[in-house]
């Protein structure tokens, strides 16, 4: 079961479970916000399946998240561990990348749900930071009790069906509205026992309903609201009627986006069927009142956000400043309202006001009117003060802004204005980060790069902006010379004569190398001065030359450039001193890193198959692209092997990169080839294969599909081990899913079980086997990624003439021509297609 598919009923309880436990997380704890993440379908990941009381948009780049990064979830989850952190200073010290991506003063607890024979997945809960961990006890207790029952929860949901997994995007919980009831409402009721619904008259005004339209059923309710808001209604009513309503209002929208608050009651004591049932109230926040009147008045704009990020309050002034409407904001997420929003520092500030207690201020500069894109409009000051389930923002005009921040247009290409620097995304609106904490966020950067061309790139998007240089070149050492290991913005050929140069060479990129000591030139006429006859570049203007030195062994050189002369503080030197051994230390780290490449790259291609097993009536293709991030090297592969009267087709999927994946492979792929030369059937191979990789204890996970095919007749008994389903595209229909029932990922535990389907070949069908690099992307789901690649298959397949071998290795070739071209294909492919012949084919 998985978040998109699968039993709708099963999907609908899992859900139901999710969304209970953080939302009781919230009622019996101290924090504001809490979560679930869940294992994902695909090995060795984990998915946000809910948030309640943040909203989801924001918080995009921990939606998905390895078990082996270095962030709390993916150690409670991998260990089975608690993990506290109290305040922003523990978990810097514990999880410095969680934390200088959240760089905020919040406390945050992490318990593993745990049922039957292993972990599902995380329950999380973010609250105010405190003293100490001992602060946060009462919490702890609560958490530990609510992952213990849900675990147990899912562990029965499980056993009705297969694997619970999460490949959806998470969903999300609204915290309840606190405050003071409107005074225009309407109220209803529901008997559970008929499905009839009772509404007072008023309750069609408050749903934009013409007068004397009524909804008679709770489904024809739920449809009188926004489409997102309607399965919360209906949860939340069942819910409800078993005698558990929410404590608070919940905000929700009608179909036409207006905003109202619903207040829920339970059944009355000793109502059956026919009796009073559940029911509720609606109320229009927007009833105007004496605060509203007031505030009116102000001359600031005013407005205010739930936990979610939906507008529930504006006054006319901050409908004017931004720019919008009144009904436009009210009852809508600001960020679908005014999209301008959408950048990194706003982003960012709107994060630290949801998640830490102290007010944030920055500015912000609203698009003219006649284009969004254009920043030719009025800059604002815009203030956010958090609140328990509220934050109340303020707009005004700025004037106080002599050279402001367009934050929109600073890229690592262009220095930030106005001296605002760019480091590690996060940026501020009225000063500088502090250079103290360059540093951090560029160790922190350099963390996820593995080879020397991705140090470069991280020391060019962190270092440059930050200090507003323009120019960067990286030179390494090998055998007592430098080699350009990068550059960037130097004249074309300029570099050219230093290239291979010698330790004896009297120049300042080789004497910072080997005195140890960095040199800084404020001009270049003062480069000029200290090195006679070297060619100068008239265009630049200050220029820095920083030894590359780790742990005492030499690694090599950096030189950054600037547009205009510069006098260099005493804190800047210090800290690009600093930030000098960091980079070092990277790039000897990225050089081990080469050579290890380099061995895995020629392992797996030793055991990669030169050429596939044949057969007259059959025709195969197979492909394999290796990732372009870290190792580039995986344990995807794919085969086909001669079995008894036919042939297997296999593809699997090692979890994870790096020599020992690769080894991992060779190892299954041997041992299939082994079960398949046996003559064993495919539960038998699929088992066998299991129990080798259990016996291993690699501490390693496989997906696999295993097919076993009679060419003569075209029957193909399939068995499935966790992977993405085959494609079958009939020769006379279009392509499709073909619905395997599988099994659990290989190595799990030794008794798994593998059921086989069976399904005949016809002759001109296309058979495509694929690992899930092919159809998964970050943020999307990938079941969308496989409806992608059955359209691709279902256009490219009638085109696929007859004419020989190289037509089934062109359709392949269409088929990961996207991929092949991607400048940042996270993960490696494998792809293998197959197709039967009416007549043996004869091979010249």
């Amino acid at each position: 079961m998985t978040g998109s598919a699968g039993n709708g009923a099963g999907t609908g309880r899992l859900a139901g479970l999710l969304t209970q436990a953080a939302a009781e997380a919230i009622r019996t704890a101290e924090g504001p916000v809490a979560g679930v993440y869940l294992r994902a379908g695909a090995p060795g990941l984990l998915r946000l399946a809910v948030l309640a009381g943040l909203p989801a948009p924001l918080f995009h780049p921990w939606w998905r998240l390895h078990v082996n990064r270095p962030f709390p979830v993916a150690d409670a989850y991998r260990l089975g561990v608690q993990v506290i952190l109290p305040n922003a200073t523990e978990a810097m010290r514990r999880y410095p990348q969680f934390a200088a991506g959240l760089p905020f003063q919040f406390g945050s607890l992490y318990v593993p749900v745990i049922g039957g024979s292993g972990p599902f997945g995380v329950l999380t809960m973010l609250r105010p930071a405190a003293a100490d961990a001992e602060e946060l006890r009462p919490d702890q207790a609560q958490l530990t009790r609510l992952a213990a029952d849900l675990g147990r929860s899912l562990h029965r949901l499980e056993a009705e069906g297969p694997p619970l997994a999460w490949d959806d995007r998470p969903l999300s919980v609204r915290t309840p509205a606190a405050g003071p009831a409107a005074d225009r409402s309407a109220g209803f009721s529901w008997d559970p026992a008929t499905d009839l619904v009772t509404p007072d008259r008023e309750v069609h005004a408050l749903l934009g309903l013409p007068p004397g339209e009524f909804p008679a059923t709770l489904r024809d309710l739920a449809r009188t609201l926004a489409p997102t808001d309607s399965p919360q209604l209906l949860a939340l009513l069942r819910e409800t009627a078993e005698g558990r309503p929410p404590p608070l209002s919940v905000p929700v929208r009608a179909a036409d986006g207006a905003l109202r608050l619903l207040r829920l009651r339970a059944p009355e004591p000793g109502a059956g069927p026919g009796g009073a049932g559940a029911g509720g109230v609606l109320r229009d926040p927007r009833a105007d009142s004496p605060a509203d009147a007031a505030a009116g008045l102000l001359p600031e704009g005013v407005f205010c956000l739930d936990r979610l990020g939906l507008v529930v309050y504006a006054n006319p002034r901050a409908a004017h400043l931004l720019g919008l409407s009144r009904s436009r904001l009210l009852g809508r997420a600001l960020w679908d309202s005014a999209p301008w929003l959408r950048q990194p520092a706003f982003e960012e500030h709107l994060r630290g006001a949801l998640l830490a207690p102290d007010p944030v201020h920055f500015h912000v500069r609203r698009p003219a009117a006649d284009d969004e894109q254009a920043f030719e409009g009025e800059w604002l000051a815009v203030s956010v003060y958090p609140g328990a389930n509220i934050l109340t923002c303020t707009v005004m005009p700025s004037n106080r802004i002599a050279e402001p921040v367009d934050v929109r247009r600073t890229t690592a290409e262009e220095p930030a204005a106005a001296g605002l620097p760019r480091i590690g995304g996060l940026l501020s609106g009225t000063a500088p980060t502090p250079p103290q904490y360059r540093p951090i966020v560029l160790a922190i950067a350099l963390t996820e790069a593995v080879t020397a061309r991705q140090v470069s790139a991280v020391v060019m998007q962190e270092l440059l902006p930050a200090f507003g240089g323009r120019s960067l070149a990286i030179y390494l050492l090998q055998e007592r010379h430098l080699y350009l290991a990068w550059e960037s913005g130097f004249p074309e050929g300029f570099l050219a004569p230093f290239e291979g140069v010698g330790l004896d060479a009297r120049l300042p990129g080789v004497e910072t190398l080997t005195t140890g000591r960095p040199l800084f030139f404020d001009s270049m006429q003062q480069m000029a001065a200290a090195y006679p006859g070297m060619p100068i570049d008239t265009t630049q203007g200050a220029r820095v030359f920083l030894p590359l030195i780790a742990s005492g062994r030499p690694v090599g050189s950096c030189i950054l450039g600037f547009d205009r002369p510069h006098s260099f503080s005493t804190e800047e030197r210090t800290v690009l001193t600093a930030l000098a051994g960091l980079i070092a230390h990277a790039m000897e780290k990225a050089q081990r890193y080469d050579t290890e490449a380099a061995l895995a790259r020629g392992l797996q291609q030793a055991l990669l198959p030169r050429r596939l097993s044949s057969h007259p009536m059959l025709e195969t293709a197979g492909r394999y692209l290796p990732g372009t991030q870290g190792m580039d090297v995986g344990g995807d592969w794919y085969d086909v092997v001669e079995a008894g009267d036919g042939l297997a087709l296999v593809i699997g999927d090692v979890q994870g990169h790096g020599v020992q994946a690769a080894a991992t492979m060779g190892q299954l792929r041997s041992a299939v080839r082994a079960f398949a030369l046996g003559g064993h059937p495919p539960d038998e191979v699929m088992s066998g294969t299991n129990r080798l990789l259990v016996d291993l204890d690699a501490g390693q996970f496989a997906s696999c599909c295993y097919l076993r095919l009679n060419p003569a007749t075209g029957l193909l008994r399939i068995a499935r081990a966790g992977h993405p389903p085959p494609l079958l595209r009939q020769p006379d229909g279009c392509a499709q899913v073909v619905d395997i029932p599988g099994g659990v990922v290989l190595g799990v535990t030794p008794d798994a079980h593998y059921p086989v389907m069976e399904l005949r070949l016809e002759p001109g069908a296309i058979l495509a086997l694929y690992t899930d690099g092919l159809v998964e992307r970050p943020g999307f789901d990938i079941d969308d990624g496989i409806d992608t690649l059955r359209e691709a298959l279902d256009r490219a397949a009638p085109a696929l003439a007859p004419q020989g071998e190289q037509s089934l290795g062109d359709l392949a070739d269409r088929l990961t021509a996207t991929a092949r071209h991607a400048a940042d294909r996270p993960d490696d492919i494998a792809l293998l297609l197959a197709t039967r012949h009416t007549t043996p084919r004869h091979r010249g």
